[in-house]
């Protein structure tokens, strides 16, 4: 009876452990379903359930359905489930955090022998799955949801499967597995899917019984990736001055312009990840997959950074490859350092010295947490559906949402989404209005699809600066483009009719 209730609760525990940490990530990232890309997607989705509601720039709206399934799948299930979408996108939030933990547990499972060091590597994923990867302005997991919510944990997932391709009982499932996850992430954003797919065959090369391929392999597919790269470059026309303006915009496109201590963070990983491969089968024992894990991670890292610094570059004359942004591939890496680190300190938890990792965690959980709330300070740090808003900004686009003609087209800063407080809300999500291109987020949908360039120009000028401008220069910007309302800071000096107002910011309507 002793023997079965260890074995039941061993079963047992890892369920517990990632209900239990999925809370916690929930609680240190927060969540803001409507800010940064998290909006972008669900303008998208919106747009397919009611495609009333943004009779303009219906370009800008539709750009992140083009080449993906999320959009269509989320307003699918809102339909099927008979449910809101706010419910529906944290339900999916809450289930993608469990998902990424879930990953992370399978390849730990699989390269960590002791439970201790299992514990430690997912641990350490849960409160550092907020951590910004070097200059690529991702996070590991983001605190809303968009496509790559699914897709990180699928490839991750994909990557666990990948290691079992060597065993002799299970490599038929893991095959099958692997292809599914891939294939599915292919379908929500295949730009991620490609890298993980590189990564996975950089895996496999590497956990041949074959010297000569796992010697050869990295070499050969990094020559093949910088030739791809090359024929790209010479063959794509150049790009005219406008969309060049465009892409220029996007600073993390082009390392050769990062600061060193962005470059650090591209270096660092892999150090981190080579120096745990060296150490690992001597002081702390991983089983011999994770050697091959690191080794793939390692030559991924190396050949998209070469990729990237050869030909992601400002001066260049078309920036197709820029566009591709192939430094996301440290994405992988930074999730493999994370676990591999955190294995090693679930060892030194097993080594006795509990006390000082306990202390570690919790500095670490605590330093994340206060790193997640800086950019949403003006917001609640969980946004939840049944909360009333804290942001006055939200508290204005809900207003507008609630008060203005489906039909309005809207004008607010170009910079609006930078400004200090409005904490990177997006207007078309939550006031589900039409408005002008804005500079940052909708700059980066034009960057991707260089047809959106004259129309994000246009945007972007006519509403630079738009709070200190007069009204005769709003009028004569504006009115000509079809803007009925705008949307400026509450010290701006206007004669037009302001019907809403608050502490920060005021709605004008300019008829």
């Amino acid at each position: 009876m002793t023997s079965l209730l260890i074995r039941s609760s061993r079963k047992l525990l890892p369920h517990v452990l990632l209900a239990a940490l999925t809370v916690l990530t929930i609680l240190i990232q927060g969540y803001h379903p409507y800010a940064e890309d998290g909006g972008i997607y669900v303008v998208g989705i919106k747009y397919l359930l009611n495609p009333t509601i943004y009779p303009y720039s219906a370009e800008f709206v539709l750009e992140p359905t083009r080449f993906s399934l999320f959009a269509p799948a989320m307003a699918g299930l809102v339909r099927g489930l008979h449910i809101s979408l706010p419910v529906l996108l944290l339900t999916v939030y809450i289930g993608s955090t469990w998902l990424l933990l879930y990953a992370g547990w399978q390849i730990a499972s699989r390269c960590i022998a002791n439970l201790g060091g299992r514990i430690g590597a997912v641990s350490l994923l849960a409160v550092w799955c907020g951590l910004p990867v070097a200059g690529t302005s991702l996070m590991i997991m983001d605190p809303y949801v968009t496509a790559r919510s699914l897709t990180t944990p699928l490839a991750l997932l994909a990557v666990a499967m990948a290691l079992d391709l060597r065993s002799p009982n299970r490599h038929k499932r893991a095959f099958f597995w692997c292809l599914a996850c891939l294939c599915i992430a292919a379908c929500l954003h295949p730009l991620m899917a490609a890298y993980s797919f590189g990564f996975i065959l950089l895996l496999c090369c590497e956990q041949s019984d074959y010297a000569r391929l796992r010697r050869w392999a990295p070499l050969c597919l990094g020559i093949s990736a910088i030739t791809l790269a090359a024929l790209l470059q010479i063959t794509a026309p150049p790009d005219n001055a406008a969309y060049s303006a465009v892409v220029l915009t996007r600073y993390y496109w082009f390392p050769d312009d990062w600061h060193w201590y962005e470059i650090f963070g591209l270096t660092a990983p892999l150090l981190i990840v080579a120096g745990i491969d060296r150490l690992s089968a001597k002081s702390f024992r991983f089983c011999p997959v994770a050697s091959a894990l690191s080794r793939a991670t390692v030559s991924i890292g190396l050949i998209t950074m070469a990729v990237a610094f050869l030909f992601a570059r400002a001066a260049t004359s078309t920036h197709i490859v820029a566009r591709l942004q192939p430094l996301r591939c440290f994405q992988m890496v930074y999730l493999v350092m994370l676990l591999l680190l955190g294995g090693v300190a679930g060892k030194l938890w097993k080594r006795g010295k509990a006390p000082w990792a306990g202390a570690a965690f919790a500095v670490l959980a605590g330093g994340m947490f206060f790193v997640q709330q800086q950019p949403y300070s003006s917001s609640d740090h969980l946004d939840m559906p049944w909360r009333a808003p804290r942001n006055s900004w939200v508290q204005a686009f809900l207003w507008v949402r609630q008060n203005t003609p489906t039909d309005a087209l809207f004008a607010l800063d170009a910079d609006y989404i930078t400004i200090a407080g409005e904490d990177a809300q997006c207007f078309r999500a939550i006031a589900e209005r039409s408005t002008l291109p804005d500079f940052s987020k909708d700059g980066g949908e034009a960057s991707i699809m260089p047809g959106l360039t004259a129309a994000w120009t246009i945007g972007s000028k006519v509403q630079a600066g738009l709070s200190s401008q007069t009204d005769a220069e709003r009028s004569k910007r504006l009115l000509p483009l079809g803007v009925s309302w705008m949307v400026l800071k509450a010290a701006a000096n206007t004669n037009f009719d302001c019907p809403y107002r608050n502490d920060t910011v005021k709605v004008c309507h300019m008829r």
